[in-house]
């Protein structure tokens, strides 16, 4: 079934190939352009999120976990709710939160419509501000590109089970901190600085100075700045996991990360096996996919 809100969507082309294990992609400034209206326009963003979603990440929970129209979906920093729509399209019970008051008003300008608006809950809130006695526990809990968002995912980790059913199952889909894009600097508006690789790994200092000395503003320097404080590594992320008692259900390493074919046309490519090199695969890991579920339960 085709996602509720994507239609006349089409992913951005710009030329790339993959050369061994290395991508080699030729940015014009039509790229620039469109990375910044895709931040800019929110419905765009909406359609891009819903379709990524629809394509790869349903399919990637349902190797662990089935979903039906009685499964019952919690997303964490939900935004516009691109990533619930075809959730809500299957027929789920879905529920979004997120902090921000104003992307709640969007999400729920842009489901007005939907013909399950009434299986929809959305939530303007911080995630540690709801009680979670006071809704139903959830089947699938999901975060994607939010994990690298949230200030300590250790405290976090622990707190989101109160969310969780018996046998729920947790996914998580984010960028590792040390990857060419990891500072999601491709946000700023210089040129240069929105092509450049690896950068954001330099030290505050030097990151920001650079950044000013190129016109960007102290709103969006703080704003890369912040991003910088809660990135998170492959190897952050497995130790917050264990301390948890959260148990790996299914987890892969994307070369080139499935979000890719949607915003550029790039079919996504496993990293494989032997290249999985703890804190090296950091920095050409684009994406890292995880299921994982309470320890001691099974899934179904």
């Amino acid at each position: 079934m085709r996602p509720f809100f994507l239609s006349n969507f089409t992913p951005f082309p710009f030329n790339s190939k993959v050369l061994g294990c290395g991508l080699v992609i030729t940015f014009g400034d039509s790229f620039l352009t469109y990375m910044q209206e895709r931040h800019a326009d929110r419905s765009l963003y909406f359609k891009e999120q819903s379709l990524t979603t629809h394509k790869f990440v349903i399919p990637y929970i349902e190797q662990i976990k089935k979903i039906h129209k009685d499964t019952s979906i919690l997303e964490v920093g939900c935004g516009e709710g691109g990533n619930l729509s075809p959730f809500l399209d299957m027929g789920c019970r879905v529920t979004g939160i997120d902090i921000n008051e104003e992307q709640i008003q969007l999400a729920q300008n842009y489901f007005v419509n939907h013909p399950n608006a009434l299986r929809l809950q959305l939530i303007a809130s911080d995630i540690y501000k709801v009680d979670p006695n006071t809704i139903a526990k959830f089947d699938v809990i999901f975060l994607r590109d939010v994990i690298e968002h949230i200030p300590n995912q250790k405290k976090f980790m622990q707190y989101i089970q109160n969310f969780m059913a018996p046998d729920a199952v947790l996914f998580f889909g984010f960028p590792p901190w040390r990857m060419p894009f990891g500072g999601h600097q491709q946000v700023c508006q210089n040129k240069l600085l929105s092509k450049l690789p690896y950068f954001h790994l330099l030290p505050n200092f030097l990151y920001s100075g650079i950044c000013r000395i190129f016109g960007e503003s102290q709103a969006l320097i703080d704003a890369l700045l912040e991003v910088k404080e809660t990135g998170i590594s492959i190897g952050r992320f497995h130790k917050c996991l264990k301390n948890a008692k959260l148990k790996i259900k299914k987890e892969t390493y994307y070369l080139i990360n499935p979000n890719y074919e949607t915003k550029f046309g790039l079919k996504p490519i496993v990293l494989p096996g032997f290249l999985q090199i703890p804190w090296l695969c950091d920095f050409y890991t684009t994406a890292i996919y995880c299921v994982v579920g309470k320890e001691n339960y099974s899934t179904h």
